[in-house]
């Protein structure tokens, strides 16, 4: 017997013209790390305690400082509003309802005010343009609508390959569903092209003209991560983009324990990829991570029922979260330790 979880894509299918669908769900290449995501983390294996007092089990936790009911957030993800109408903004409603956190992509359709209106906590992707004056740009209208963290996107020097086998999801994109935070008068194709000389130095760069902490999202190497706190990060976010960028990437599950132990108190570690219950949340905290991004399912989600779909995903993550804390012998988030996990502890 499948869940709603468990029926969520293949009801948002029924919803979404297929070039969509196929967007949304696709990985670079042959799709050999998206199709190994899920898997890697229902490999891993729960020790739980027993003999522990879980009358009160709290799924509270921070991030940055913030407060929020459920260490399960929501990544950054492109053409939302072609999912529902509001797009960002109707994700945001339903984030804020489930007292979640979200990261909104420089690519969105909704304009950051708009975001802003629902309450929800939310940081700004960025990816660096070659003319770093857009991105700037860009980030002061950010700053001014709320935003409380940076977090660029390193494994994108290029876009990598999808192979499509039908028409593309962009021959049927209006231009209102992108770059509605941009200022696009006077920019070139060149201006706009993503930034290739991204070094630590712009860790820094990103922090003073913001004011705000930086994240450096789509990390798999330990000693990339060092090298990303050492130049200031405030988080680290293991992510091989949803295996959208580098097929054959190390799964997610796999590379965080080794950037966790690389950066441990010298800055939070997030990651994403392939996490589709709290079982695999559990998993993730118990490998390193401070909190978790989902970036597919609450898409589906917000297809499905719009905010209330967003909200219920979220929802229902967490309740599993909550229940195999409980089986673990676990009552807070803080008290999640590796050796929850046969071969970690």
């Amino acid at each position: 017997m499948t869940g709603w979880l468990d029926g969520l894509e293949a009801a948002a299918r029924e919803r979404l013209p297929e070039p969509v669908h196929r967007y949304f769900r696709q990985g670079a290449a042959a799709g050999v790390s998206t199709a190994e995501a899920v898997a890697a983390w229902r490999r891993l294996r729960f020790l739980p305690h027993v003999l522990r007092d879980v009358s009160t089990v709290s799924t509270a936790t921070t991030v940055l400082g913030a407060e929020v009911a459920t260490p399960i957030l929501v990544a950054p993800t492109t053409l939302q509003r072609h999912a529902h109408p509001d797009g960002e903004a109707e994700m945001a409603r339903g984030v804020a309802a489930a007292g979640s956190l979200m990261c909104v992509s420089s690519n969105a359709g909704s304009t950051f005010s708009a975001i802003a209106e629902t309450g929800a906590a939310w940081w700004i992707q960025v990816y660096v343009a070659r003319d770093r004056g857009l991105t700037t740009a860009m980030l002061d209208r950010a700053v001014a609508s709320g935003a409380t963290a940076v977090v660029v996107t390193v494994d994108t020097p290029v876009v990598g390959a999808k192979h499509d086998d039908g028409p593309s999801v962009w021959e049927m994109t209006p231009a209102g569903y992108l770059l509605a935070n941009l200022d696009l008068d006077g920019a070139s194709a060149d201006d706009l092209e993503k930034a290739l000389d991204l070094t630590p130095d712009d860790v820094g760069w990103l922090a003073r003209s913001t004011g705000l902490p930086v994240v450096v999202k789509g990390v798999l190497r330990a000693d990339d991560a060092a090298l990303a706190a050492r130049a200031g990060a405030a988080g680290v976010w293991v992510s091989n983009h949803g295996g959208r960028q580098l097929d054959r990437a190390l799964a997610t599950a796999d590379a965080l324990p080794a950037v966790g132990e690389a950066v441990a108190g010298d800055a939070e570690v997030y990651v994403d990829g392939g996490i589709r219950d709290g079982r695999d949340s559990l998993a993730a905290l118990a490998s390193g991570a401070t909190a978790v991004f989902v970036g597919r399912p609450p898409l589906w989600g917000l297809c499905v029922g719009g905010a209330g779909g967003v909200t219920q995903v979220l929802t229902e993550l967490t309740v599993q979260l909550r229940e195999a804390m409980t089986l673990c012998g676990v009552t807070s988030i803080a008290a999640v330790g590796s050796d929850l996990l046969s071969g970690q502890g």
